[in-house]
């Protein structure tokens, strides 16, 4: 009740693109989590063609994202929003369209360039529309998002029993909606004109050291909420020996999300820096890989039927109970300082630029995470990378406090009334 609540008390604008990024999610998760059986399994395509499609959609999108923000600042958040709602709907559509080839990677470049335009765009909007509410209106964000994300899966593996096609010209359906629904109702905002060139944008943007500090220093929270994905599903599935397990992390979790997130935001807000809390947070994401790591590589996975199952996951969703949180406390204020390094008028290319630069790290950290599982698993060492997100979160966490105490993250201000 409390995040319908505090949902109505935002305007309109806000609470359509809560709803939007409810269904970005439901679309993108019901579709993209399939593509790859798709591809081998149904195509058969070799994992190399398969590779070359999944990696072109994720560097259509994670290279972009910066010219994303950069239109969001100069033609308006709102038509970038619905031009990109708009090409993931071509994108997705040619998905169930086409089987060849070079269809298949338009479509992956499509989706792709669909979502660098509209994620720094959204959070431009949101953030401007938001005021001094952002770390509210940006924990909403996170529960509609997560609430998404667990959602999708579902329907796609419903509608697969039908066949890969319905699930992409749902998906398609869903971003054609949005589509409408944003031109209809999204209210247009003047402006402002630019000044300078976008490379200058640009530059200002990567001439300010603090944030692009602050940036690398978020490839801990990304890579660690990445793990929710791929290594606690797969410590669930091993610790029961049943393939379902990794839904139960998802429900728990989003059950978690709807009760706790605003709470914990507007519990957190009034006490302490916000620095204090990204850091907070951030070593609770690294902790929250203990538990699993205690109980990694103990024999008997799923040993003792229902029984033995439950007591073997139990660590498991210890661990994705504590990550959950760690991010609820930590996501809505990264995600309200970002504006605040620079000019309003270039909240947009900071959010790009920042998506680029911790997207490009947190590569870089899944990378590892792939290959301590594999490490691991060959050498007899399997809590390896529950150490390596451990590291990684602690790491963050120290980079976030340091940056504290050097005095280069924004500051709140302080309204004060006569």
């Amino acid at each position: 009740m409390k995040t319908w609540s505090e949902m109505r008390a935002f305007p309109l604008a806000i609470r359509l693109l809560l709803v939007n990024q409810l269904g970005v999610n439901i679309g993108f998760y019901l579709l993209i989590p399939y593509l790859a059986t798709h591809l081998g399994a149904d195509l058969g395509m070799s994992a190399a063609v398969v590779g070359i499609v999944l990696g072109v959609r994720n560097l259509s999108q994670q290279g972009l994202f910066i010219l994303g923000g950069s239109a969001a600042d100069r033609l308006g958040a709102r038509g970038v929003i619905i031009a990109g709602c708009a090409l993931r709907t071509v994108g997705f559509a040619l998905f169930a369209l086409g089987d060849g080839l070079p269809v298949l990677l338009a479509a992956s470049i499509l989706s792709g360039l669909a979502g660098a335009l509209f994620n720094p765009a959204v959070r431009a909007y949101l953030a401007a529309e938001a005021g001094d509410r952002k770390a509210e209106a940006f924990a909403l964000f996170n529960i509609f998002a997560t609430t998404g994300a667990l959602v999708g899966p579902m329907i796609g593996s419903a509608l697969l029993l039908v066949d890969f096609r319905a699930s992409a010209l749902t998906a398609a359906a869903i971003f054609a909606l949005l589509t409408a629904a944003q031109a209809v109702v999204l209210p247009a905002r003047e402006v402002p004109a630019s000044k300078g060139s976008v490379l200058g944008d640009w530059r200002e943007v990567l001439a300010n050291r603090a944030f692009l500090a602050f940036s690398l220093a978020m490839v801990g929270m990304f890579t660690m909420e990445n793990q929710l994905y791929l290594l606690l599903p797969d410590g669930a599935r091993r610790a029961t020996g049943w393939d379902g397990a990794a839904g139960i992390v998802f429900l728990v979790g989003t059950l978690a999300n709807l009760t706790l997130q605003m709470r914990i935001t507007r519990s957190l807000k009034e006490r302490g820096s916000r620095a204090r809390w990204v850091a907070v947070g951030l070593a609770l994401m690294g902790v929250a890989f203990v538990p699993p790591m205690a109980v990694a590589g103990t024999s008997g996975t799923g040993g003792g039927g229902v029984g033995g199952a439950a007591l073997a996951l139990v660590p498991v969703l210890a661990g994705s109970l504590l990550l959950y949180v760690g991010v609820m406390i930590a996501q809505p204020f990264v995600m309200e300082l970002i504006p605040e390094f620079g000019r309003a008028e270039l909240t947009g290319t900071y959010f790009g630029i920042f998506y680029v630069v911790s997207g490009i790290a947190a590569a870089v950290g899944n990378t590892v995470v792939g290959w301590a599982m594999d490490a691991g698993g060959h050498g007899g060492a399997a809590w390896l990378p529950w150490a390596c997100c451990l590291a990684f979160g602690l790491l963050s966490a120290a980079g976030v406090g340091w940056l504290h105490r050097l005095r280069a993250l924004p500051v709140r201000a302080v309204v004060v009334t006569v």
